[in-house]
């Protein structure tokens, strides 16, 4: 009964975080593509073949409903996998949908006109080949009116998060925030396009100010997984285990994702 969840590194074990939290009976495989990390700087090709290959092998752990973690894979490979790749008894589900659904205050189940909504201006914070993609504005303008959205590409955070380095990572997060102020002097809502990002949350809120609500996707995609999961039962799985795996180096991956959690977290080898 086991569902997966995909990232091209560590940022994702924030949506497993929360999953696990919300869905504690669920058992979990992570899948961290350590190696060939971070996927932000890829071109869309690369990015749907590693993404892949990543989901047949949770499908062999017992997957038959992949959530992509990684933004930067739903932004350049969800559409191409679903349109043409997923099979009829699998599923694969992208992190933009429960996001827009807060922002805009209408489930995605609403298939009536866009309309206008209460915040105009909006900041995307996200790595290159997500703002490339520009799929976070795609999927908005089918719910959303008149929303103004400047996305800011924020080179470096993922590979500094990824080293454990928190010092980098502040710095970054604050020149990117100076950076997109400069184009959006007053944001009122800033998106976290990452699932790195989250644990940089408190960074982003102060450079921001407090009255830029910043929204983080990990417990909106816990909440929207348990509503699909209640929708369609006969998507969860047949693994009975929580595993995580991973492309990279064990020990390395394990030690940080321990850190990362605050709790012992062992991958083996995927």
């Amino acid at each position: 009964m086991a569902v997966g969840i995909f990232d091209s590194g560590l940022g994702g074990l924030t949506v497993y975080d929360a999953v696990s939290k919300r869905l504690p009976e669920v058992p979990i495989v992570y899948f961290g593509d350590n190696a060939h990390a971070p996927y932000g700087v890829r071109d869309a090709d690369d990015v749907y073949d590693l993404t892949t290959k990543a989901v047949e092998r949770m499908w062999e752990a017992g997957c038959d409903l992949v959530i992509l973690a990684c933004n930067t894979a739903s932004a350049a490979a969800l559409r191409r996998m679903q349109e043409s790749w997923v099979p009829t008894d699998k599923r694969v589900l992208g992190v933009f949908v429960p996001l827009i659904e807060a922002l805009t205050e209408r489930s995605w189940g609403d298939n009536s006109p866009p309309r206008e909504v209460d915040v105009q201006h909006v900041a995307l914070f996200a790595t290159p080949a997500t703002v490339a993609s520009r799929a976070f504005q795609r999927e908005l303008a089918f719910r959303a009116i008149g929303v103004d959205v400047e996305a800011q590409a924020c080179g470096g955070v993922v590979d500094a998060i990824e080293d454990g380095d928190m010092i980098l990572a502040e710095a970054l997060v604050r020149s990117h925030v100076d950076a997109l102020k400069r184009k959006m002097p007053e944001p009122q809502a800033a998106i976290l396009g990452c699932t790195h990002y989250p644990i940089m949350h408190d960074t982003f809120q102060d450079a921001l100010g407090a009255r830029v609500k910043v929204y983080s996707q990990a417990n909106l995609v816990a909440e929207s997984l348990a509503d699909y999961l209640e929708r369609h039962p006969t998507m969860i799985g047949t693994g009975e285990k929580n595993m995580f795996l991973t492309t990279g180096d064990v020990r390395k991956v394990s030690d940080r994702a321990t850190q990362f959690l605050r709790r012992r977290i062992t991958f083996e080898s995927a």
